[in-house]
């Protein structure tokens, strides 16, 4: 948009979920980000090229998302943040912001129009303006870290369907930022098992005993799959064990970083909004790390 004088006016995404699932400041967001970072282990160090986050409201899985990457900006200074998410079927057309910015507490984060473009056309995918792109806490959930800690940062935002198209999608990402000189990393969000009669899957009844399979079962086979770093068997958990609802994220994640060169991933933390909050239905969560 240009207005009558000549100066250019960013579009801007209008954050959709702060105040309620995350602080709609920025000395609000600043004050629990401080406090997650001071969490267990806190940020892990290492020379990190992407990293997968929870994607819940930040008290729930604030803390893994904040410590996973604040480990990813204390070894990346990185021109460009890439963050896969969104919930979508194999069947889905995967999608990408192209233009404009994306509103934070902390102030707006800017597209790599250039990039985002190029990848979209690579590969096929739908671009969206600020006025089209969803409204995907999957993505939004994460953006005042990445501002946070990546103040100067760009973003290409993207939804990847769990499909065989997700790995291509992450290579092509990386292969077309090399191209442009951009030093990035790769942020891939997904939660794990949504158990429970609000999400219509109970195969191990109810109580402390379903919580304990979540946890010790059902979702470390998908925290396993990701630090495989294996692709297809990531589809696969998703697919078979209802276990990762963003797999395809996951998958473009992985197969980015590996395109960057990582061979090993290191599992930050893990936690369920059952120990928060005990009830019949809970989600599990998990952060790692590539490097």
């Amino acid at each position: 948009m240009i207005k009558p004088g000549g100066e250019i006016i960013m579009e801007t995404k209008r954050a959709s979920f702060a105040g309620a699932w995350y602080p709609d400041t920025g000395q609000a967001c600043e004050n629990q980000i401080q406090t997650f970072l001071k969490d267990k282990k806190g940020p892990l160090k290492g020379n990190f090229k992407g990293g997968i986050v929870p994607h819940a409201g930040w008290m729930f899985s604030g803390s893994i998302a904040c410590r996973t990457i604040a480990s990813l900006a204390a070894s990346q200074k990185a021109d460009l943040v890439f963050i896969f998410g969104m919930h979508m079927h194999s069947y889905s057309n995967p999608c990408a912001l192209t233009k404009g910015m994306w509103e934070t507490p902390f102030g707006p984060l800017s597209v790599h129009e250039t990039l985002a473009a190029a990848i979209a056309e690579k590969q096929g995918i739908t671009p969206h303006s600020p006025r089209t792109f969803p409204e995907e806490n999957t993505i939004e959930l994460q953006l005042p870290f990445v501002k946070y800690f990546f103040p100067h940062a760009f973003i290409v935002p993207m939804g990847i369907p769990p499909s065989p198209l997700a790995s291509e999608i992450g290579r092509t990402a990386v292969e077309e930022a090399v191209k442009l000189g951009l030093d990035n990393v790769i942020i891939g969000s997904t939660d794990l098992t949504h158990y429970g009669v609000n999400f219509g899957f109970t195969p191990a009844g109810t109580g402390e005993e379903a919580h304990a399979w979540v946890r010790n079962e059902n979702d470390e086979k998908a925290v396993q799959s990701i630090l495989d770093m294996e692709e297809v068997h990531i589809l696969a958990q998703a697919k078979n064990h209802h276990n990762l609802c963003c797999a395809g994220a996951v998958a473009a994640a992985v197969a980015g970083v590996k395109r960057m060169g990582a061979d090993r991933a290191i599992r930050l933390d893990y936690a369920t909004s059952y120990e928060k909050q005990p009830g019949n239905s809970f989600v599990g969560y998990t952060g790692i790390l590539f490097e």
